[in-house]
């Protein structure tokens, strides 16, 4: 349904060229990756707070529902007007919240604020709908008639009891006599997040249950304290309740001896034992819940509570243990505590349902051709949104987070896949209005809307969606159990599917024999479906298929097709007997029997009614249920009104009856109803119950009748003829549908008619969205506008024209009133309010083409296809032409929602005018031309004039305007220049109509045919659109709504989307780039929301907010700082480190002790058999381990065990080996000639290992150790003379080494962690490190040759808050900037050891003088020139001038950074592995070194070796150029791991027609073009993850295996799987190898040879001829395991590749008895030769070139073996287990993977 793919593009490297610097190398610079945190626009309509009954108008019971007994009061406590909810049953009595269970509050506040108070002596309940990030419904439920805490996967109960009593089984009960108002503060995400491990997404809906008074319901992200006021907030942290929010509290009087605040979760949940402290007060709430026993059942109290910097919990009574609670326990708290930080991001309403049939199945489309039917299909929940990822939970980690060990909402991809989800449907109808079912229980009706078949739930109004058919639906069967659907298609070939109803999967896809189905009926138990239609030539044919297999997994079966030369308008399967059908038409009544594999027919004697055209049938059952022939009767009926009752057995006529109409002509009374002569009733349908007939007739009614037609019981008219009626499977309801395509039930018992869906009877041209009220306007070619309600999608008001045509329309931004404009050239005005036209004008020649109003609602603007353009005046009601322009728009134009724009600011206007090729825009208030672009000239390649479709602006911070062209291009202008910005070429290969630009300018939407097509504006690369089928027509109009949070597209009908990544409401744009050139990006769209700080300071201005991250920070002096810096030292790098990594974490386990027997070796560069080249990929999981130095271009960083030191100028790589474990940190000495390297723990040595390395020279000069952990930090001193080595927070060790023989100088054992340490560059004897709450500074001492330190320990302000110091760097003398978990940084007077200044560095603006980085990805730039001057006022210094200057977002955290000694630039590294060139005077960040982000599954190779690609579990496809290693284009899917590609090979086509062939986890195959950059095909070709992939040796032909063990074989071109193979099935397929068959004495014929290996030790080789459809056996080979064969964790693969050098030889390696290669032959049929191994082979790869076979093992070892010679030589350098090695096909490299990190050896001439 969706393309799922974004590439990411860059130039193709050309030389590489010095920045100013001379350092960067822009031959690297690629375009950045997008990123924007969601959530931002769902959520800025609810800051600060949401008052839910004045949003949702509780007061008019329009978007709320109650029940029973429920009134406005007034509450002499609050003084004013309450809801008061009572009655015996809570259940009957409530108010709900929405009002209907398919719609969704969309609330996305942490905190739900609950103001009631329980009625006395009563119960009560409180429940909630709440849905997680992966939309699955939880109910919450409070009541104080729950006895114990229960818990489901799908509700919580929680006991809110009012009372205290003796014991915690007796606090279950009634309200007390005196209860009071209650504040019940919910925290919904942490709720989710101790009780069942789910990550909060929105709040559904609120269903408040007798019995109590409520006063109101708010949501918030901010956590209110009720009791504090204005003046005592200011002197505490905490943020009072807002004045609207709060309750009264008289004069003198105390809040909490009026009021009762329930916190729930408490913060007791995270205070350690030794903070709890008892109260005496007298409880008054409780929640009870579980919890580790015997433990007390904490009780609030509602007296006061001091505050503190750490949450106090209240216990209950004396008697009560003082331990606190050791595990979360669902207990309330009413009391005060700090606030915590309260940010949430959350997804914005979506749709859900508890139903378990809320689940179906959807398709996937990816054609570009419009009308081509696709036959493969993809689970997709609908509408149940696809996640994989969402926004982190708050600012702050919890205790609770920790203790789960993971990120519960690991950073949302910035486009997600899909990023629609269909919602609802305004439609019925479509190719026939005859086609809508009850369901066997009479719950929901099924009925198609042009190709979209809707179930609709008739009491919620809930719909779901079967999601496949590309053209209308003609007819429908549902079978007696609910559990097949089936399905056709209008238009021959007619194209049928079966599916299952309760989980909506597709079952099955077919071509129908007849070529136009009309009409389709399953027997009682479904295994029989027949049908009727038109063969092609004109015939008509009846066929009967069996289907009884499908839900079993098997397919659809012709079971016989009958033609027939009489008519068939109507076609059933009787009840009693399956093999038993009977049909009617004109002039025929037959029955049919299906036996001995044909279909044969008798008529019935129909007599004197022979010539009647009958239209519908129906079986009656007896009353007692008997099924023999002998009690159905069949009814039948016809135009002329004759309903004729048949014997099924005799084949008569029993009885004949006649409708009449219930008016005579011109009588002025009723008649009678009689079935005499006279002219007759047309009846065009039936249906009947064991009780009643229920007719449907051309005249509007539709009537009941008893059997015996003696008078009518019910009648109900409609406002079209009735098409189609039946009656619910209990008798009680009748669904009827009309031509004008109405949809309802009469409900019989109450009389009531309920309407059910509204439809335009043609095309919807154009629509409009109202914020306010939620109500959509559409026109249609029907000659109709009306409005709906787009909560309810039930239609409020239906203009109709007969004498001209309405062609646009548009509401006012302000009022209730839209605009609609028509083919007479009328532009008139409806007030909703008033229900009438109140201003009309016609000051146009031609029909109205476009319609549009300004923002601010005081300009509207239209145009004609004459060529005018008008403008009004809308500043009152009584609107007036202010100008009218002739001339300006492009006549004849065809009217489109596009034709007109405003910009967003509403200073501009936009059309397309005076000519075709001409784009112009004006001053939407003067109509001044302010530019003029001719579109025809854009394109200089092009040899036809090109045209402009339609116009659309974007953001106003951006300045775009967007125009689509008739070249099927979207083109990308500055709308104030007129250049061209980017363009998207070939969105469809039809002009599109119309297109909008999301407010966060992340979405572009285009009417693509009959799809709706969503580009990633953000990537200039154009990675390709999501498509979404659904219509059956050209879709006519999109737009998104205007909270942004859906999408809705007109065409056949209104599909109404949800977006499934939040938008935001404030941004900050990039800036357009200044020529329009192939590859380059925009940037991120960076979110710029700001919140107001809870710290004791002042609020330094701030353009963005996340979560609350973990700082690092590098700085130097300012100008005229009171201190002079040695010179010598000023080069020195800065460095960022982080909380969230203050330990460095190895990727790996150390190797085993084995490898260090078999005595690996790097072998020098001038000898060896390999010669490691490159290197790719960068340590992200390190911690300050890159140094660069801009004065001397020396750059190094590390990757894996190795030390990468690398020439900007020319990319040349040195590699500095000989660490045992991965490289964890680094330092470069002041002087930059020698540089320090430490690596992790390893089981080969007892301690960690300390290099230094000569910088010159390269070589290492000593090797030094003394760390029994990982070595976290160094640093050299200003002088050089020292090195400090900081282990981790295990080892807590100091270590200070003199650099001149590099002996131990000095060694402390540390008394709490320490995560940085820092020499003072002023002073060479001063050492600062800094760590839990604390700041150290250590004075050297020298005696002697002895030093000893002095220690002066300052603890952290309480103002600066209880987080970790993570950070530190030196500014001007005496000032320290030193960062925190929180995201603040501080600011140190090192003279007089304290903190003077602190502000929130990660929730502001931007500067010049300080960087810090954070674990969100954030680099910052501030201004801290004033800082020395604050250093004087001491601690009442304020954070007001310190500012930002500027900001980047990274793709990872911070954990590395070198800037130059002015901070104009440097080089930062993030945790996906990448170093970025950051340039502030640009404000750009470029990247240098870029890697895969996890484990690198496949290496392939394309055609002349000059590109390589490779694929990894994160998702991305990367191609790179083979020569320089640089990345050239990247492929991403989200939230998939790609786990196998191939190349395709060089025959297949011209080198510009190369592809990829990749695999991913969820059973999808992916073509992607590498010459166009984009994804040519996805199919699905396998239900589980794919392991390998191959194409044949003409490229024609894709080979997938799966991990099931089954081999598919596919048409890349097609995505058809012609072929199956499941001879492995039961063992994942470890290899797919494919070769030319060389070798002739096989046996078998056949043009490739290709093998299958499986994880069961089974190769399978197999000869084959696809363009013949031959495949072959040609061996296969079972090897044996014994029992325990896993090394080091892992399972060794089993491998088999085909030998380059001798065709018939085959090579196997894999668990087994023995540790070696086998050789195969296959013309011996047997082993000739076997290889002895040290190690289980990991991986294996054999050289096309020479005889050589390379072999990766888990004890991170590569052996390469001379297949001549038998002789062997091994290789280390990776830190992991070797799972990858590939040759190239030239065999002069070879590639090899562990883990993330790649290593590209060369191949000296063997």
């Amino acid at each position: 349904m969706t393309a799922e793919v974004m590439a990411e593009v860059a130039l193709l490297p050309g030389s590489r060229c010095l920045a100013s610097r001379g350092v960067l190398c822009a031959g690297r610079a690629e375009a950045k990756a997008g990123s924007s945190s969601g959530g931002a626009m769902a959520r800025a309509w609810q800051h600060p707070f949401l008052n839910v009954f004045r949003h949702f108008r509780v007061d008019e019971w329009k978007r709320s529902a109650k029940q029973g007994d429920v009134a406005v009061v007034t509450d002499k406590t609050l003084k004013g007007a309450v809801y008061r909810i009572r009655g015996s049953v809570s259940a009957a009595n409530y108010i709900q919240l929405p009002g209907s269970s398919t719609q969704s509050l969309g609330l996305t506040g942490r905190y739900l604020y609950v103001l009631f108070r329980p009625l006395p002596g009563k119960h009560f309940v409180i429940h909630l709908d709440v849905s997680t990030k992966d939309n699955q419904v939880i109910r919450v439920s409070f009541s104080n008639l729950f006895k114990e805490f229960k818990s489901t996967a799908t509700w919580l109960q929680f006991p809110l009891v009012l009372e205290t009593r003796t014991s915690q089984r007796d606090l279950v009960g009634l309200a007390p006599s005196r209860a009071r108002w209650t504040c019940l503060q919910l925290d919904l995400q942490d709720i989710l997040l101790v009780y069942l491990n789910r990550c909060y997404g929105h709040l559904k809906s609120i269903r408040l249950c007798a019995s109590l008074l409520v006063r109101n319901l708010y949501t918030s992200d901010l956590c209110f304290e009720p009791a504090i006021s204005g003046a005592q907030w200011a002197k505490l942290p905490v943020t009072p309740m807002p004045r609207e929010m709060a309750f009264p509290v008289p004069k003198g009087e105390s809040w909490h001896d009026r009021y009762v605040h329930v916190r729930f979760p408490s913060d007791s949940l995270k205070v350690p034992s030794k903070l709890i402290e008892k109260s005496c007060s007298p409880p008054e709430a409780v929640l009870l819940g579980p919890g580790p026993q015997p433990l007390p059942c904490p009780v609030a109290s509602s007296k006061p509570v001091r505050f503190s910097v750490s949450p106090v919990v209240q216990t209950p009574s004396p008697t009560a243990s003082g331990r606190a609670p050791l595990a979360p326990r669902p207990f309330l708290e009413v009391s005060l505590s700090q606030e915590r930080s309260d940010a949430s991001n959350v997804d914005g309403p979506g749709f859900h349902s508890l139903e378990p049939w809320a689940h179906v199945e959807a398709s996937d489309v990816h054609t570009a051709a419009a009308g081509t039917h696709v036959l493969t299909h993809e689970s997709a929940e609908v509408p149940v949104v696809r996640t994989g990822s969402c926004e982190p939970p708050g600012e702050e980690q919890s205790w609770r987070e920790a203790a789960l060990g993971k990120n519960l909402c690991p950073q949302r991809g910035f486009l997600p896949d899909p990023v629609l989800r269909l919602k609802g449907v305004i439609g019925f109808g479509g190719h026939s209005t005859r086609q809508a079912l009850w369901t066997p229980d009479g719950a929901a009706v099924v009925y198609p809307c042009h190709a979209v078949i809707v179930v609709l739930l008739v009491d919620t109004g809930e719909q779901r969606f079967f999601l496949g058919h590309t053209d209308k639906v003609s007819a429908l069967a549902l079978d007696g159990s609910s559990s097949l659907l089936a399905s056709a298609q209008a238009r021959a070939p007619s194209v049928m599917r079966l599916w299952d109803f309760q989980t909506g999967q597709c079952l099955c896809l077919f071509r129908s024999p007849v070529h136009v189905v009309c009409s389709l009926s399953f027997s009682d138990s479904g295994a029989l479906l027949c049908g009727v239609g038109k063969d092609h030539h004109g015939r008509t044919m009846v066929v009967a298929w069996g289907t009884g297999q499908v839900g079993l997994g098997g397919e659809v079966v012709v079971l016989a097709k009958a033609h027939t030369d009489f008519d068939v308008q109507a076609f059933r399967v009787t009840f009693f007997d399956e093999t038993r059908m009977a049909s009617c038409g004109q002039g025929s009544v037959r029955l049919w029997r299906l036996r001995g594999g044909a279909l044969r027919s008798c008529p019935v004697d129909l007599g004197e009614h022979h010539t009647l055209q009958f239209t519908d049938l129906a079986f009656k059952q007896a009353q007692d249920g008997c099924l023999e022939p002998l009690a159905a009767m069949l009814f039948v009926c016809s135009r002329s009104g004759h309903i004729l009752e048949i014997d099924c057995q005799r084949m008569v006529v029993r009885h004949a009856r006649r409708l009449l109409p219930t008016r005579t002509p011109g009588g002025p009374h009723p008649q009678k109803q009689t079935f005499s002569s006279g002219p007759g009733i047309a009846i065009s349908s039936l249906s009947i119950s064991p009780a009643m007939c229920a007719v449907g007739s051309e005249d509007g009614f539709l009537r009941l009748w008893p059997l015996d037609f003696s008078s009518v019981l019910l009648e109900a008219e409609h406002e079209g003829p009735v098409s189609s009626v039946c009656v619910s499977p209990d008798g009680l309801r009748v669904l009827s549908a009309t031509s004008s395509g109405h949809l309802g039930f009469l409900d019989t018992l109450s009389r009531v008619y309920h309407m059910l869906a509204r439809s335009h009877t043609a095309p919807v041209l154009a629509l409009a969205m109202e914020q306010r009220r939620g109500q959509l306007a559409t026109v249609s070619q029907d000659r109709t506008v009306r409005i709906w309600d787009l909560a309810t999608l039930q239609q409020l008001y239906d203009f109709t024209s007969s004498e001209e045509a309405p062609c646009a329309v548009t509401f006012h931004p302000t009022r209730p009133t839209f605009f609609c404009g028509f083919s007479s050239g009328a532009v008139r005005s409806f007030s909703l309010e008033a229900a009438e036209v109140p201003v009309e004008h016609t000051c146009h020649r031609g029909a109205i083409t476009g319609l549009t109003a300004t923002p601010d609602g005081r300009l509207l603007f239209s145009s004609c296809s004459e060529g005018s353009l008008a403008q009004y005046s809308c500043a009152d009601p009584h609107w007036h032409v202010l100008r009218v322009a002739a001339d300006m728009v492009c006549p004849d134009a065809p009217a489109s929602p596009s034709a007109l724009a405003v910009s967003r600011d509403g200073h501009l206007l936009a059309f397309v005018g005076p000519s075709r090729c001409t784009v112009t825009v004006t001053d939407s208030a003067s109509l001044d031309e302010l530019l003029r672009v001719d579109i025809g000239t854009l394109d200089l390649a092009s040899s036809r004039l090109d045209s402009a479709m339609a116009v659309c602006f974007g953001p106003a911070a951006l300045g775009h305007l967007l125009v689509s062209t008739s070249s099927n291009r979207v083109v990308v202008l500055d709308a104030v220049s007129g250049r061209i910005i980017r363009e998207l070429p070939g969105v469809h290969p039809e002009p599109c109509p119309s297109l909008t630009l999301s407010e966060d300018a992340r979405f572009l939407l285009i009417a693509a045919g009959r799809t709706i097509k969503v580009w990633d504006y953000t990537t200039q690369a154009s990675p390709g659109p999501q498509v979404y089928i659904g219509h059956s027509e050209p879709v006519q109009a999109v737009a998104f709504s205007p909270d942004q949070q859906q999408v809705l597209s007109a065409g056949d009908a209104v599909f109404l989307w949800d977006v499934l990544a939040t938008t935001e409401s404030n941004q900050n744009f990039p800036v357009a780039p200044q020529a329009c050139e192939a590859g380059s990006g925009i940037g991120p769209l960076e979110d710029a929301s700001s919140r107001a700080s809870e710290l004791p300071q002042q609020q330094v201005p701030k353009p963005s907010q996340a979560s609350l991250p973990r700082l690092g920070i590098c700085a130097r002096p300012p100008e005229g700082g009171d201190g002079v810096r040695d010179t010598r030292n000023s080069g020195a790098p800065r460095t960022t480190c982080l909380a969230s990594y203050k330990a460095f974490t190895p990727a790996r386990v150390s190797c085993s002790p084995h490898s260090a027997k078999v005595g690996t070796c790097l072998p020098p560069a001038s000898g060896g058999w390999l010669r490691l080249k490159a290197v790719v990929g960068y340590s992200g999981n390190g911690r300050a381990n890159m140094v660069w130095r801009p004065d001397t271009g020396f750059f190094a960083y590390t990757c894996g065990r190795l030390v990468v030191v690398e020439d900007l100028h020319s990319g040349a790589q040195q590699h500095w080996s000989g660490h045992s474990a991965e490289v964890s940190t680094l330092a470069l000495s002041h002087s930059a000639q020698v540089l320090a390297s430490a690596s992790g723990c390893s089981s080969t040595t007892a301690h960690c290992q300390i290099r230094v390395w000569d910088v010159s020279g390269g070589l290492c000069q000593h090797l030094i150790s003394h760390h029994s952990t990982t070595v976290l930090a160094l640093a050299f001193s200003p002088d050089d003379r020292l090195l400090v080595t900081l282990g981790d927070h295990d080892g807590r060790t100091l270590a200070l080494w003199g650099t001149t023989t590099y002996d131990l100088v000095s060694s402390t054992r540390l008394p709490e962690p320490v995560h940085g340490v820092a020499f003072n560059p002023w002073d060479a004897g001063e050492l600062t490190c800094v760590g839990q709450g604390t700041v150290t500074f250590r004075l050297l001492q020298q005696r002697g040759a002895d030093i000893s330190l002095q220690v002066r320990r300052e603890p952290v302000p309480e103002a600066v808050g209880a987080g970790e110091l993570t950070s530190l760097c030196y500014g001007a003398p005496p000032l320290l900037y030193c960062g925190t978990s929180s995201g603040q940084v501080c600011v140190w007077d090192t003279r007089a050891g304290r903190c003077f200044l602190s502000w929130e560095a990660d929730d502001g603006g931007i500067g010049s003088r300080l960087v810090s980085g954070s674990s969100v990805g954030r680099l910052r730039l501030w201004a801290v020139g004033a800082v020395s001057e604050l250093r004087c006022k001491g601690s009442g210094a304020r954070s007001s001038s310190v500012f930002m200057e500027h900001e980047l977002v990274l793709d990872g955290a911070v954990v590395s950074a070198s800037f130059d000694d002015s901070v104009d630039m440097g080089v930062v590294g993030t945790t996906a592995g990448t170093l970025w060139f950051v340039s502030w005077a640009e404000g750009t960040s470029t990247r240098l070194i870029s890697g895969h982000r996890s484990k690198v599954n496949e290496v392939v190779f394309g055609p002349g070796e000059a590109h390589c690609a490779t694929c990894s579990e994160d998702g991305s496809v990367r191609v790179w150029a083979l020569a320089s290693m640089e990345l050239v284009i990247q492929f991403q899917v989200l939230n998939q791991s790609c786990l196998c590609l191939a190349w395709s090979p060089p025959c297949c086509g011209r080198p510009e027609q190369q592809r990829l062939a990749a695999g991913y986890g969820d059973g999808s195959l992916r073509i992607f073009s590498v010459s166009r950059t984009a994804m040519e095909l996805k199919m699905h070709p396998h239900p589980v993850a794919l392991t390998a992939v191959a194409f044949s040796t003409d490229g024609q032909t894709v080979l997938s295996g799966d991990k099931d063990g089954l081999v598919a074989v596919s048409h890349p071109r097609t995505g058809t799987t012609f072929r199956v193979l499941s001879d492995h099935q039961g063992a994942p397929i470890s290899t797919i190898c494919v070769t030319c068959k060389e070798c002739e004495d096989l046996g078998v014929e056949g043009t490739d040879l290709w093998l299958a290996a499986s994880g069961d030790q089974r190769v399978s080789v197999w000869a084959s001829d696809w363009l013949r459809n031959r495949c072959d056996l040609v061996d296969w080979l079972s090897f044996p395991m014994p029992a325990t064969t896993e090394t080091q964790g892992h399972l060794p693969p089993s491998l088999a590749a085909f030998c380059p050098w001798d065709g018939a030889l085959l090579m196997y390696v894999g668990p087994g008895v023995y540790k070696e290669v086998i050789i195969y032959n296959l013309c011996q049929k047997q082993v000739v030769e076997k290889i002895p191994l040290p190690f289980f082979a990991m991986s294996l790869s054999l050289s096309p070139g020479s005889y050589l076979l390379a072999v990766g093992f888990a004890e991170c070892m590569l052996r390469l073996v001379d297949c001549a010679t038998g002789t062997a030589q091994d290789f280390a350098g990776h830190d992991n287990a070797v799972h990858l090695c590939r040759f190239t096909p030239s065999a002069r490299l070879l590639f090899t993977a562990a883990r993330n990190e790649i290593l590209v050896w060369e191949v000296p001439g063997r």
